[in-house]
C-alpha cells in the first residue's frame, strides 16, 4: 500500500501547477550557480553550485511538501483514506516517497551540468557523486518536515511556512555563530551540528562522513514518525 500511495501522490504532484513552478524555478536558479563558477581559470567543480543550492532547497523543498497532506484535509478526502484498508504509516511514508522521487527528477539539471562540466573540463567525479547523494538526503529530511507541516494544517500556506520556519531557524543560526560571533564554544558547535548547510559540506567536498548520514537519517525519521503521530490523532478526532 505504501508504493500505491507512493504512485498516486507522485502523479498528483505532475499534475499540479506548482510542481512545474518548482521545477522552473530549480533548473533556473541551479543553472545560474552552475554559470557563475562556470568561469576561465577556475577549476572543475561543482562544489560552490551544490553550496548555494542547498540553500535553494530551504524555499523549493517545502513548496513540494505543503500540500502532501493539507490538500487531503482541505478537500475533506482525508476521511476516505483513514477508512481505506492502510495505517498511518503507510499515508505518511507513501506521501514522503512519492514526494522523493519527485525531489529526485528536480534535481535532473545537475547531472546536466555535470555532463557539460565534464565534456569541457576534467573534474573529480566523486565530489560530484557525493554532492548529489548529499542533496537526496537534504531532500528526504526537507520533506519529511514538509510532511509533519502538512499534517499540522490543512492551509498550505503556513504548512510551506512552518517548514520553511523549521528548516531556516537552525540554518541561519549555524550562519550568526559562524566566525566565533557566539562566544559559548559548546553553544556553538550545538548550533552548527544542527545545521543542515553544516552537515552537507562534507558531501560536497566528496567526504563521506557516517555521522552525516547518522544526522540525516535520524532526523527524517523523526519527523516521519511526528507526521505519523500527528496523522494517527487526527483519525480519532
Amino acid at each position: 500500500m505504501t508504493l500505491t500511495i507512493a504512485k498516486r501522490e507522485l502523479a498528483s504532484l505532475f499534475f499540479s501547477p506548482i510542481a512545474y513552478v518548482v521545477l522552473g524555478a530549480f533548473a533556473i536558479g541551479s543553472s545560474t550557480f552552475f554559470l557563475q563558477s562556470f568561469e576561465p581559470g577556475r577549476p572543475a567543480s561543482m562544489r560552490s553550485t551544490f553550496d548555494a543550492v542547498v540553500w535553494l532547497l530551504v524555499f523549493l523543498a517545502p513548496a513540494i511538501s505543503m500540500r502532501l497532506i493539507s490538500e487531503e484535509l482541505r478537500s475533506g478526502t482525508f476521511e476516505r483514506l483513514m477508512t481505506s484498508p492502510v495505517n498511518d504509516a503507510q499515508v505518511v511514508l507513501g506521501k514522503w516517497l512519492g514526494a522523493l522521487v519527485f525531489f529526485c527528477v528536480l534535481l535532473s539539471p545537475l547531472a546536466v551540468h555535470a555532463f557539460v562540466l565534464e565534456r569541457v573540463g576534467s573534474p573529480e567525479l566523486g565530489p560530484i557523486l557525493t554532492g548529489l547523494l548529499g542533496l537526496v538526503l537534504v531532500g528526504a529530511l526537507y520533506l519529511a518536515i514538509g510532511v509533519f507541516a502538512s499534517a499540522w494544517s490543512q492551509n498550505q500556506i503556513i504548512a510551506f511556512l512552518l517548514t520553511v520556519f523549521i528548516i531556516a531557524v537552525p540554518t541561519f543560526a549555524a550562519y550568526y555563530v559562524a566566525g566565533e560571533r557566539m562566544p559559548d564554544p559548546a553553544v556553538r558547535r550545538l548550533v552548527e551540528y544542527i545545521s543542515v548547510n553544516q552537515q552537507y559540506a562534507d558531501f560536497a567536498k566528496g567526504l563521506i562522513d557516517i555521522r552525516n548520514f547518522v544526522y540525516f537519517l535520524s532526523g527524517t525519521a523523526l519527523f516521519l514518525f511526528l507526521a505519523t503521530t500527528l496523522v494517527a490523532s487526527r483519525r480519532w478526532r
